[in-house]
């Protein structure tokens, strides 16, 4: 019943608000989201099972304009629900979505990296040896959590070591992979992927998943996953995201004296101001060094 009300709400906007096929899925996957955090139905739910889902998405650090963005969506449900009399209110009326400030995106440097990938790789369960992989992969290629889950066996040609991505605007691009990671990827391939397959199902995503109902491993398993990895490793799971891997890719390229057009290629931006940021990062901890590193930072000179 649930997913037929949905389905209901999706063709709605295609029909009524002539919404794209990206924003269909983006709504499709946040309320497959919702109801997985929030055990209710469509005519049940309540105030207080959106603020708990906001709460929850909030603790696992989903950025908040994410967040805005999800709250965006159930109240267009929520909409639907009342105009289909499921709802006789509306239980999203009066919420507030979060306010989005302008920090500058955290990043890992590379021995943080290698202390996540090796703390996965030490690890039995087999779901957090996966986030091995995944993690070398989008540190590899800066690739979106959206895209990474999405990929395909195809996606990725290991012998000239690059992967095709379907990015925003189902614009095609093509990233090189290192080839430390096209190893790690194809190790996992050969040895690790058919544990997630489910049997006699036809699969040929890169990153399966028994469960999930797209047949690959859902974005909120990675960020589980993840925050969990870091609590292991010790790092501060606050700021860790597969979006802090992203910004990691990027930064480290910067770092390296990597042109920003060529960074702005490989992070699929339509425009550059938005790459620009990491600029922006690379510069405060410029400052930063040179007011801790500079031999005359801790001399106080008297006034005249």
């Amino acid at each position: 019943m649930q997913t037929k009300i949905v389905q209901n709400f999706l063709d709605m906007m295609v029909a009524e608000k002539g919404a794209s096929t990206n924003t269909v899925s983006a709504y499709e996957y946040d309320l497959t989201q919702f109801f997985e955090i929030i055990d209710t139905s469509p005519a049940k739910i309540t105030r207080k099972h959106i603020t708990d889902y906001l709460n929850e998405i909030s603790s696992i650090c989903y950025a908040q304009k994410s967040q805005a963005r999800k709250l965006s969506v159930i109240r267009e449900f929520c909409k639907f629900l009342l105009q289909e009399k499921i709802l006789t209110d509306n239980p999203s009326q009066n919420i507030s979505a979060p306010q989005q400030e302008k920090n500058l995106p955290n990043f890992l440097t590379d021995s943080q990296i290698k202390l996540l990938i090796e703390t996965a790789q030490q690890q039995k369960n087999r779901s957090l040896k996966r986030v091995a992989v995944m993690i070398s992969l989008m540190f590899a290629t800066g690739l979106r959590v959206s895209e990474l889950i999405c990929l395909t066996q195809n996606s990725i040609n290991f012998d000239k070591r690059i992967v095709t991505v379907m990015g925003k605007g189902s614009k095609e691009r093509i990233v090189p992979v290192s080839k430390n990671a096209i190893k790690t990827v194809l190790e996992y391939v050969n040895n690790e992927r058919k544990y997630f397959l489910a049997k006699s199902k036809p699969n040929n995503w890169l990153f399966p998943s028994k469960t999930s109902k797209s047949g690959y491993v859902t974005r909120y398993t990675f960020f589980k996953n993840l925050k969990q990895l870091a609590a292991i490793a010790e790092l501060n799971p606050k700021i860790i995201s597969p979006h802090t891997l992203r910004h990691s890719f990027a930064t480290n390229l910067i770092n390296h004296d990597a042109d920003l057009r060529s960074v702005q290629k490989m992070l699929g931006h339509e425009n550059i101001a938005t790459t620009e940021i990491y600029t922006h990062i690379i510069k405060e901890k410029l400052v930063e060094t040179v007011l801790q590193k500079h031999p005359l930072a801790g001399i106080k000179f008297k006034d005249d």
